[in-house]
């Protein structure tokens, strides 16, 4: 257990936080107004999490096993778990633009894990790193536009549209990123479909 893997086990721990925070501030005895400033806070440290327990891992040799299973978990978790509390109101976020997301990281994660089985490793993607920037972007548009509307200069249908509008635009890029990536890895990709110990039949 490195200082990495702490800071990726407490990015996997935010996300509940984050989620409960949203849906309970009344029974916490938050008032709605400070409500968008927890929440930053927490989507801050998670973000920070995920950059430094990076840093870590290179700057100190702490690359682990453990933890190159558990940063892609966490990153999947973290902002997945950020979307999907937030098709609760007041945002609302139509589901569909969360499953893209749901759907772009399982994909991935399915075939990452399959080849690492099978021997060899797809290689990251530019496209994947910037895909993370995106989505915590998109996330902290959302929670800025909330202390406007906490504050009722913003009404709750602008939010719902703003913010569809923002994780909409976050969708194409992150569907975009996982077709690059599966492009990108066609040839490992394709080796998934021949059977182990296939050999050749002909004479």
């Amino acid at each position: 257990m490195s200082v990495a893997t702490y800071l990726t086990i407490i990015r996997i721990f935010i996300s509940p936080i984050f989620l409960v925070f949203y849906m309970e501030y009344a029974a916490l005895g938050i008032s709605g107004i400070v409500l968008p400033y927890i929440l930053l806070f927490l989507l801050s440290v998670s973000e920070l999490s995920d950059i430094f327990d990076g840093y870590f891992a290179r700057r100190y040799n702490q690359v682990t096993d453990l933890g190159k299973i558990l940063d892609p978990m966490a990153d999947s978790i973290s902002r997945i778990s950020v979307f999907l509390t937030f098709t609760l109101p007041p945002v609302r976020l139509p589901m569909l633009l969360v499953f893209i997301f749901l759907y772009r990281d399982s994909v991935v994660g399915t075939l990452r894990t399959i080849c690492a089985l099978r021997g060899f490793a797809l290689a990251a993607r530019p496209s994947g790193k910037l895909k993370a920037v995106v989505q915590a972007i998109a996330a902290f548009c959302i929670l800025i536009l909330m202390i406007p509307y906490s504050m009722e200069y913003l009404s709750e249908h602008t939010l719902y549209v703003t913010s569809a509008w923002i994780v909409a635009a976050a969708g194409l890029y992150t569907l975009f990123s996982g077709i690059d990536y599966i492009y990108a890895n066609r040839e490992h990709i394709l080796k998934l479909l021949i059977p182990r110990g296939r050999t050749d039949t002909h004479g």
